[in-house]
């Protein structure tokens, strides 16, 4: 094996593309970046609907997590972005903790409980998320925060970050839908 990826699975693990980190980003694009996770909710929302069981069950995509076990990922992730940009705001330079989103996902609570469960949760934390980037000063988003496995990072990064994160699942979902 040469050691390139594979592309086909490439383009199902990353449908909108791999996340790309840059240094910096401009207004418009910060604007922007808030703008998509303000609308991650009703975006993931549309994704889902008219859903039942048998999909909640099957996987979004070969070799994934269930549908369920990806719409429980969003809200715990984005909870976890929440928290982090709090703590960006609040001390400095703090260093975060890293979570196995695999193990989240196997626990019990990403089986037993309803997806909407988590769709309510991602809402409600992106509205008071969305709220708090919005109030920001231009310089605060250049705070940083620290993360173990990949560095240093600083708000616009977290924010360029989860405006992709929720994006890219919420096109999981939406493929997923095409496909069945």
């Amino acid at each position: 094996m040469s050691g390139t990826p594979d592309v086909a699975t490439d383009a199902h693990r990353y449908p909108i593309g791999r996340f790309q980190r840059q240094a910096a980003c401009s207004v418009e694009q910060r604007a922007a970046y808030i703008r998509r996770i303000a609308e991650q909710p009703a975006n993931l929302s549309a994704a889902i609907s008219g859903l039942d069981s048998a999909d909640y069950a099957a996987p979004y995509r070969p070799g994934g997590w269930t549908v369920r076990q990806l719409v429980h990922h969003m809200a715990d992730s984005h909870a976890n972005a929440y928290i982090r940009v709090k703590l960006a705001l609040t001390e400095h330079e703090p260093t975060i903790k890293p979570y196995d989103q695999d193990a989240w996902v196997a626990l019990a609570d990403s089986e037993l409980v309803s997806p909407l469960v988590s769709l309510t949760m991602f809402t409600a934390i992106h509205e008071r998320l969305v709220a708090v980037l919005q109030s920001l000063e231009p310089a605060q988003f250049a705070r940083t925060l620290v993360h173990p496995e990949t560095g240093p990072m600083t708000l616009d990064q977290l924010v360029a970050l989860y405006a992709w994160h929720g994006d890219h699942h919420v096109r999981h979902i939406q493929l997923y839908r095409e496909s069945r």
